[in-house]
């Protein structure tokens, strides 16, 4: 059975043929596109699976960290999740407005507020999990079981070099 990812806006795209549109050969080989690429389409499929949850890639990947830590400062949340330190307020902001996320003062210092995972925002992980499960299994389905674990080896290691990029642009 497969399964062909829907998109609001469009039809799905057919597949181009380097013969009919030159150039297109040398953009396939370019890794830069080939993970926009890749992005795309988890953000796509991630869409469609939970559209019923109103829910972003990014905020799923907030919660799911927070479920696992007591409580952690915004600048903290956005190292672990990879995000930009300067936007995750607003991800911070729409998650306290749907009720998933509490923000408290902490007992150090008065100005670091700390965010806590609210029992919807538990419950909303629970119900949201099988979505996400079928987003992961819908990425790797154009791998044999034995690529899998390869494809993953190699994203984490893309993973790891944009992270050390960042500790490495850190003031000391």
């Amino acid at each position: 059975m497969e399964r062909r990812l829907k998109s609001p806006r469009s039809k799905p795209a057919e597949p181009l043929s380097t013969s009919r549109a030159p150039g297109l050969a040398a953009l396939q080989e370019m890794p830069g596109h080939l993970v926009r690429r890749a992005h795309q389409m988890s953000t796509a499929l991630f869409a469609e699976e939970c559209r019923q949850f109103d829910l972003t890639s990014v905020q799923f990947a907030a919660l799911f960290v927070l479920r696992t830590a007591a409580a952690l400062n915004a600048t903290r949340l956005a190292e672990l999740i990879a995000f930009d330190r300067s936007t995750i307020g607003d991800v911070i902001d729409r998650l306290e407005s749907k009720g998933w996320i509490a923000r408290t003062g902490s007992g150090d210092d008065r100005r670091v507020k700390l965010i806590r995972l609210t029992p919807g925002g538990r419950a909303l992980l629970r119900r949201v999990e099988p979505p996400v499960k079928r987003v992961q299994q819908r990425l790797l389905e154009p791998f044999s079981s034995r690529e899998r674990p390869r494809l993953l080896t190699l994203l984490k290691r893309l993973d790891r070099l944009q992270s050390a990029a960042v500790v490495a642009s850190r003031p000391h």
